[in-house]
């Protein structure tokens, strides 16, 4: 280890931010087998941009190595033979892909045993051989990632399917469980066979392989426990039958006459007694919708029937009528009218009513399950009896805390039991006994399968048939959690899904007026028989070949990140309350897990005095819940600083409210060509200064310095150029190295002259690697704040130390000038059509403008209409748009191609034909496609300050297909067949 010492990393230098970021949003849409459906928490990381970073932070950049790679040539060429391992990394279906994910890791493997061998030796030995090398210790073997403030468990769960033994830490008991379940569970239980009787007597023993046979169990005994609750609540559960009554004036239901259909959901209506004088004695429903079905063809919705002071609720078929859409409320908030009278309910009587306890619930409407699909039918007396029947014995008496705190106790909801129904009390407590009683069967036939029970918990490290029963225990009891999100009175229903939606459709609980009530015992959303398949199915997806651990500590005190590889996300101000949101699943948890984890369970709540958001009802405003936050935030990341390995940088991802979003501040201004007063591009999409700028405040104060930052997105390619939406950036990933102690002050003088000497070369690599411009200003702030913080403090000319917000402005400013000076690459004509874009854009402007500005662009009106970029006519001159060109143009016919007129072709093909198509005329304008590369960037922001959004997508799209369509060209070049048919 003494040959170790600090080297580039690849995430340092250039990443293909496109491919990463494309995988990331792809990923929001997937469900089946992603671990996020193993148990809800907020904001958690895309596994595809954890899998990126982790390997980009442990993957030397070539330039790192001069000996292996002496010339800017080779070291490109080995960064793009990185890039298209990392590009095959990210795909969702390599998720699992053993011959993809083994080239990664050996890859991290070489640039270990570069670190520990030295270059030159390490390149003489094979993959294999190094690996042998490091299991036989000649080697040593490869540091841990340690993520503290693991949440999710998305970094954890990356760094174990990259070959790295995973540590997770979080001071909340529910994030450290789903952390236990994803990387600590899995390897210690890796190619067990079930032990259910099931699965032993009907599979060949020796064709479990992972976490199959653990999978299997789960599901298993997952199924025994609704069996065993059918038994025991299926009274409260009862089907529907349809009678020829219901199907009176139904033809819909006249071929289902006389059958029992299973009930997927009621669906129910708050109610208050009607503040109407004559009708005070009647509960009427506070409803915001009767709208049942809105999918095409199978629409439904609910008509009250109202008969002097009583009402009842039947059901249509067929597309609703207007009324049906607004239910009875009036207008936004808690405002409805009175069924029976019209009179207006007020938001402070609904109040009122529900915190001196009456108001109530009244069944609004049956879904059941067809044989084609949802049967919407009227409620009837006995079912709403039914649902009235039931007596819980227990319910979590803990009090609301946070923003749920805010709003539910003014309607009467004081504790977490208030969220549930009765018979969802009944039915949760019943399967919360049934996962204690499932551990036992599990125990039991482990045993009997023949694994020795050496009485050794899950918690203490045991293995044996204790463990394993407990380790099952512990997805059951995640799924009775999904049960419990999507079976409480909080639950909408989705007319466009015909589905139950669970509660947390935002991070926060908020008060709903009609709710629905899923059918525990069926099969659809809200079942158990649901949620035990989401427990079990992201298990195949985790790699269980990396040991794994999961600990409840503090970020601010822990030692576990003691020569490890650091990446974490930590929570960020206000933006989430983890710990009073997770209390909503804490209290089902401590009664399942208590006897598995006593220790995590131990409180009654989970743990809120530690937790790093600023949450000024915890600290008495909202200024002391921000000193709290970033006291404790520069203590959790000094203590990193101090004991991240130093052969590896640190990851921070930095997420920000959409609000925070904003146009950087700028000091200065400048005035273009044309008279136009305007600021050059700032750092649009970067957070405001009480955000982005504290948090970078923070990271430098705690003794990082900062040497790359990188914006990740969640949001497919069209929502990315959304400017003015505030839809850029989901989040920032800050690359950082501790400080040398004895790191010189500089002064603002020196800072600025670094930048202007060292960041041409890092934009041009940023471009080399065809980062989006609309990520180019902030993936330029990462060479500019490593300028900026590898001194120990940038001083004025008074001696006054300069802010991360003048630094930002400094950084940002000579990135403009950068990028104007890229304008000597174009051609005359061009440079003036970048000055009169800059002005009117595709808009008319005068003549006479027009021709001043050619002379001193050394070219003429005449010339530019010729090289078909303007249109010239009385008195009136404009640059002609993409849509405006024509369709057959060749360069190879034209006497005078300009820069200009290539990149608005290509948007135009692009536009019109695809990447394909802009491959053949890229390969038509040869060494001017480049350039038009370039002029995509500069014109993407000049849009960007001028607000075009229209046009600024063009550009950036451009920039984004680019390695498509170098592709194409390339394969262009290879295949005649290709070649036919792009020229078609």
């Amino acid at each position: 280890m003494n040959h170790i010492r600090s080297r580039k990393k690849l995430i340092e230098v250039a990443l293909p931010l496109d491919a990463i970021n494309a995988a990331s949003a792809r990923e929001k849409s997937i469900r089946h087998g992603h671990p996020s459906t193993l148990h809800l928490w907020w904001a958690r990381r895309p596994l595809a941009a954890a899998r990126a970073v982790l390997f980009a932070q442990l993957v030397d950049d070539p330039s790192a190595w001069p000996e292996l790679f002496p010339t800017a040539e080779a070291q490109q060429r080995e960064r793009e033979r990185l890039f298209a391992i990392l590009k095959e990394l990210v795909q969702w279906e390599n998720t699992t892909n053993e011959e993809v994910l083994e080239r990664a890791r050996c890859e991290i493997r070489r640039s270990w045993a570069r670190h520990c061998l030295g270059g030159t030796a390490a390149e003489r030995l094979s993959d294999d051989e190094i690996a042998e090398a490091i299991r036989t210790g000649q080697i040593p073997p490869l540091p841990g990632v340690h993520d503290p403030f693991a949440g999710g468990g998305s970094i954890p769960l990356e760094a174990q399917r990259l070959g790295l033994a995973a540590y997770a830490s979080d001071l909340n008991p529910v994030a450290v469980t789903i952390n236990k379940a994803m990387i600590e569970i899995p390897p210690r239980f890796r190619d067990c066979l079930p032990v259910n009787p099931q699965d032993r007597q009907r599979l060949d023993l020796n064709s479990w392989h992972g976490v199959q046979g653990l999978a299997a169990d789960v599901r298993y005994y997952g199924q025994w426990m609704r069996e065993q609750a059918q038994r025991r609540i299926g009274h409260l559960y009862p089907p529907i039958t349809i009678t020829a009554e219901l199907a009176a004036d139904r033809a819909d239901l006249r071929s289902l006459i006389g059958q029992q259909l299973t009930v997927i959901a009621w669906l129910w209506a708050r109610t208050v007694r009607s503040p109407n004088p004559a009708f005070a004695h009647v509960e009427v429903p506070l409803v915001t919708t009767f709208i049942l079905s809105s999918k095409p063809g199978h629409e439904a919705y609910v008509e009250p029937v109202v008969a002097g002071d009583t009402y009842h609720f039947t059901v249509r078929v067929g597309k609703p009528p207007e009324w049906a859409k607004q239910g009875t409320k009036l207008v936004r908030g808690a405002n409805f009218r009175c069924l029976l009278s019209g009179a207006p309910i007020a938001g402070d009587y609904i109040k009122a009513e529900g915190q001196a306890g009456r108001m109530g619930a009244r069944m609004l409407a049956i879904v059941a399950e067809g044989s084609r699909g949802r049967v919407y039918l009227p409620p009837t007396a006995e079912h709403e009896a039914i649902a009235r029947s039931a007596q819980p014995t227990w319910k979590p008496d803990l009090p609301l805390h946070g923003k749920a705190r805010d709003q539910m106790p003014l309607y009467g909801m004081e504790t977490y039991g208030d969220l549930f129904t009765p018979r969802q009390l009944v039915a949760l407590t019943t399967f919360a006994d049934l996962v204690g009683e499932a551990m036992e069967c599990v125990r039991r036939d482990a045993q009997a399968a023949g694994l020795p029970d050496d009485g050794v918990g899950l918690n203490d490290g045991g293995t044996g048939a204790t463990a394993y029963a407990q380790a099952v225990g512990v997805y059951l009891a995640l799924a009775l959690d999904r049960l419990a999100m999507t079976g409480n009175n909080l639950v909408r229903w989705n007319g466009v899904g015909e589905k139950a939606q669970h509660c947390f459709g935002r991070q926060a609980l908020p008060m709903i007026w009609d709710f629905a009530e899923p059918n525990f015992l069926a099969s659809a959303t809200g079942s158990i028989e649901a949620a035990v398949f989401y427990a079990c199915d992201p298990l195949n997806l985790m790699n269980a070949s990396a040991s794994g651990f999961a600990d409840q500590v503090d970020a601010q005190s822990q030692t576990i990140s003691s020569g490890k590889v650091i990446s974490t996300d930590p929570p960020y101000y206000d933006n989430i309350g983890y710990a009073d949101l997770s209390d909503f699943f804490y209290v089902w948890l401590r009664r399942t897990l208590r006897p598995i984890f006593p220790d995590l369970y131990a409180t009654l709540s989970t743990p809120k005095a530690e937790e790093l958001v600023a949450t000024p009802y915890r600290h008495g405003s909202k200024p002391a819940a921000e000193r709290f936050f970033m006291d404790g935030m520069t203590r959790a990341l000094h203590n990193l600083a101090e004991q991240a390995h130093p052969a590896f940088p640190v990851t921070i991802y930095y997420a920000f409210k959409q609000h925070e979003v904003r146009e950087a501040q700028r000091d200065e201004s400048a005035t273009g060509e044309l008279g136009d007063p305007d600021p050059p591009s700032s750092l649009r999409s970067a957070p405001s200064s009480t955000g982005w700028e504290t948090f970078l405040e923070a990271v430098i104060q705690a003794g990082f310095a900062i040497t790359g930052t990188w914006p990740m997105h969640t949001e497919m390619r069209t929502r990315q150029i959304a400017m003015n939406t505030n839809a850029l950036t989901s989040s920032i990933v800050l690359v950082c190295r501790p400080r040398p102690a004895d790191a010189p002050i500089a002064t603002r003088r020196e800072f600025l002259a670094a930048l202007k000497a060292e960041l041409p070369a890092a934009l041009a690599a940023l471009q080399h690697a065809n980062i989006a411009p609309v990520d180019l200003a902030q993936a330029a702030i990462g060479p500019g704040m490593a300028i900026y913080t590898r001194s120990a403090r940038v001083v004025d000319a008074q001696g006054t130390p300069v802010r991360v917000r003048e630094a930002l402005t400094l950084i940002n400013q000579v990135l403009d000038e950068v990028l104007a000076e890229q304008e000597s690459d174009f051609d005359a004509d061009t440079r003036w059509a970048l000055a009169w874009f800059e002005q009117y854009g595709f808009a008319e402007g005068e003549y006479g403008v027009a021709e001043t500005l050619s002379k001193a662009k050394n070219t003429s009106v005449e010339g530019l209409v010729a090289a078909g970029m303007v249109e010239a006519k009385r008195g009136k001159v404009r640059l002609l748009a993409p849509k405006d060109l024509p369709s057959h143009w060749d360069p190879a016919g034209d006497s005078r191609v300009t820069h200009w007129e290539a990149v608005h072709h290509l948007i135009r093909v692009l536009n019109d034909g695809g990447e394909l198509a802009a491959a053949a005329l890229a390969a038509k304008l040869g060494s001017r496609a480049d350039v038009a590369r370039e002029l995509a960037y500069r014109l993407y922001t000049i849009c960007e300050r001028k607000k075009r959004p229209d046009e600024a997508f063009a550009y950036n799209a451009l920039v984004q297909s680019w390695s498509e369509i170098a592709r194409l060209m390339y394969e262009q070049r290879q295949s005649p067949s290709m070649q036919q048919a792009m020229d078609l």
